[in-house]
């Protein structure tokens, strides 16, 4: 999503960032500083993550640019009611703080995106629902026991993340909306999977001292991907071998358990990153996986805070249509073998889809999968409808990045009326 470069307090009294749009501090803060109200004619984002804050001023309402304020990893107890009152204020994150309470009147009307990922929240505001263009809803790792019943207003709801959190009844109300397609549900008394032991049966269960750990090839939310070798070899198992290391209680998504809880389930496809083994000791949480080539590269890239939802792509990206079809095809594939494993993924996206120069995919992050053999057969179906719509954007986006001169060809309309 990019970074906004780190400013210091003294440059922002001293008049230096005069003007600028952007304004991150991070200084162990306790109150907000008023220098910031230099800012009132310019000021759109605003970053004070990682600081002590425990409320933010009436006065905040002069920044009357704010369209993105991020308070992560503060001591906030409950959402500030100001937040609200900012004309347009499109993006509120506040994750990982103590937040309990957020009172009706904290939602701004031009909201697209609001992010309470891991704090104590127990009830949301019927206000949330009728934030009419919001688009963006990440709620994992709280203590929610229902939801709005606005929300079946939100209309333009593209993706939400509910997991982790009390839910005893899946939120039908969610599961007709129009637009959502990316879903997350796991680790709720309703979402509970049934017969876990002969799940986790389906790989080997090995001890961390079996390999060892090397360079690092990747980390996400979830936890560290490290590039790994063996020393006590199992039976039948690839010598070259990758182990991802899982972190913390809660991520973005959810549950690291229910991440690979899902890995398992979903089972072997030519076309998902392939499940060797597991580690599920006291103090390691791991999983044994295919190394993957190095010829081997990100389709896409996350979705920006302009973009919201949608994947974006280097500059001057593209692929001619018989890459995108054979691409399409074998993503297709891997869709129909998920939801016959009852696995919704809940984060369709080319970032998470590795390619080679041959248009050869693997499919991986299970992050946000949630395993839905549990609900009743119409809730079946949403859920399957839902990620359906995830596929259809993933193909839309591939179309939007093909060569300029296959955009008359018959398969490149072939396939763009798959879509519409």
């Amino acid at each position: 999503m990019g970074t906004i470069a780190l400013h210091s307090l003294a440059q922002l009294e001293s008049g230096q960032l005069d003007g600028i749009k952007h304004l991150k501090i991070s200084e162990k803060l306790t109150s907000f500083p008023r220098a910031i109200f230099r800012l009132t004619n310019s000021l759109e984002i605003l970053d004070l993550s990682d600081n002590l804050l425990t409320d933010l001023p009436n006065e905040l309402v002069k920044l009357s640019k704010l369209k993105i304020i991020f308070a992560s990893q503060n001591k906030f107890k409950h959402l500030p009611s100001v937040l609200g009152k900012l004309p347009h204020l499109e993006m509120i994150g506040f994750k990982s703080n103590k937040i309990t309470r957020v009172p009706e009147e904290s939602m701004p009307r031009q909201l697209r995106w609001l992010i309470l990922t891991d704090n104590q929240v127990t009830k949301l505001p019927e206000s949330l629902g009728y934030c009419h263009r919001l688009q963006k809803l990440a709620l994992a790792g709280n203590q929610l026991t229902t939801l709005p019943n606005s929300l079946s207003q939100a209309k333009n709801l593209e993706l939400v993340r509910i997991s982790a959190n009390h839910l005893n009844k899946c939120p039908d109300h969610l599961l007709t909306l129009p637009k959502l397609a990316w879903f997350a549900f796991a680790g709720n008394p309703f979402s509970r999977v049934t017969q876990q032991n002969k799940i986790v049966k389906t790989v080997a269960q090995i001890a961390s001292i079996d390999f060892s750990l090397e360079e690092i090839l990747g980390q996400g939310a979830s936890g560290v991907i490290y590039k790994a070798s063996w020393q006590n070899v199992p039976a039948l198992l690839p010598k070259d071998i990758a182990v991802k290391v899982f972190k913390g209680q809660v991520t973005s998504d959810g549950y690291p358990e229910d991440e690979l809880l899902a890995c398992l389930q979903v089972g072997h496809h030519e076309n998902l990153v392939q499940s060797l083994a597991q580690v599920k000791e006291q103090n390691c949480l791991a999983l044994v996986m295919n190394l993957i080539p190095a010829t081997y590269k990100n389709l896409g890239l996350p979705p920006s805070l302009k973009s919201c939802t949608r994947d974006t792509f280097n500059e001057n990206f593209s692929l001619p249509i018989k890459v995108v079809a054979f691409i399409v095809e074998q993503m297709q594939n891997v869709f129909t073998h998920m939801h016959q494993q009852h696995i919704c993924h809940g984060d369709l996206y080319a970032h998470n889809t590795l390619v080679n120069h041959q248009g050869k995919i693997i499919f991986g992050d299970f992050g946000a999968s949630s395993p839905y053999q549990m609900l009743t057969i119409e809730q079946q179906q949403h859920i399957k409808r839902i990620e359906r719509r995830a596929l259809t954007h993933f193909i839309e986006d591939l179309l939007g990045i093909c060569d300029e001169k296959d955009k008359n060809t018959v398969a490149f309309k072939s396939l763009k009326d798959s879509v519409t």
